[in-house]
């Protein structure tokens, strides 16, 4: 299988490559073609998991733990693999069992999270989405997916999650393109309710709120959205898939552009009349 598109993804599928490189040889397997030729594999195929162009299976990990005399090392090699599973993983799998599924699998890391730093382009993140909102989102993702229509269900969950955001304890940083705010998901009434929602939002103590004008002079290009946990991981979202980054240099990288584009968004009055202008927009 082809390294997907991540860095993050390579550098760890390398990382673990090296690692069972060390382990063949210290289990007396001086070359990859000696280790194949008893694993009964093709020496490409030794080559390919050892080099990183190849995701081993548990299968592949257990013949280097039990050839090289090496069983205790099973365990944390399928641990590291599938970490580096979980870094890259496609929409259509994701959801594949209905959204609601989904929706639940996050509320650990947002319950152990302090600080939330939040970029979105286009849309509400889900910590700000009204619940009608919610699940017109996801009744459009439903739609284009054809998965099981569960949008009631998942958009409770997901307002259940807001729970976190009542947490003064807790630090918000929000990062909208005005973009966001004209984007309509929803009729007009959902879209009051919703720009409404942020407004009332905007004033928590623990919340930042910065929105990025569509007429702002650019120093920070947009971006996928992306959300930072902590300084733990990063979780962004492309058309297809969904990339956790937890490399600390990535998550470094991602946090800086955080911040530049904090210096060119609007917030406290200023970012509150440019939601109040999009609100009088839908009458």
């Amino acid at each position: 299988m082809e390294s997907p598109p991540s860095s993050a993804v390579r550098e760890a599928r390398v990382a673990l490559g090296g690692r069972l490189r060390e382990i063949r040889k210290a289990g007396g397997f001086r070359t990859a073609r000696a280790f194949a030729a008893r694993a009964g594999w093709s020496e490409s195929k030794a080559s390919r998991i050892e080099n990183g162009r190849t995701q081993p299976s548990e299968d592949d990990l257990r013949q280097y733990a039990d050839l090289c005399q090496a069983p205790e090392v099973h365990a944390d090699l399928v641990a590291t693999m599938r970490n580096i599973e979980e870094m890259y993983v496609e929409w259509r799998r994701l959801h594949r069992d209905g959204l609601r599924p989904v929706q639940e699998a996050r509320v650990p890391l947002y319950e152990r999270t302090s600080h939330f730093r939040i970029y979105e382009p286009g849309v509400i993140p889900g910590l700000l989405q009204t619940p009608a909102y919610a699940r017109s989102i996801m009744s459009r993702i439903i739609g284009f997916w054809g998965i099981p229509d569960d949008a009631e269900a998942a958009a409770a969950v997901r307002i259940s999650r807001q729970r976190v955001l009542r947490d003064a304890n807790r630090q918000f940083g929000f990062l909208l393109e005005e973009t966001a705010l004209r984007s309509r998901f929803g009729d007009a009434e959902v879209m009051a309710d919703q720009l409404g929602h942020l407004l009332a939002v905007s004033v928590l103590q623990q919340v930042s709120l910065g929105i990025i004008p569509m007429t702002a002079d650019r120093t920070m290009w947009p971006l996928e959205a992306f959300w930072i946990y902590d300084t733990e991981r990063v979780v962004v979202e492309l058309a297809t898939a969904e990339i956790t980054v937890k490399q600390p240099s990535e998550v470094a990288t991602y946090a800086r552009m955080f911040a530049e584009m904090a210096q060119i968004a609007v917030f406290g009055k200023a970012a509150r009349a440019l939601i109040t202008e999009a609100i009088n927009a839908l009458e």
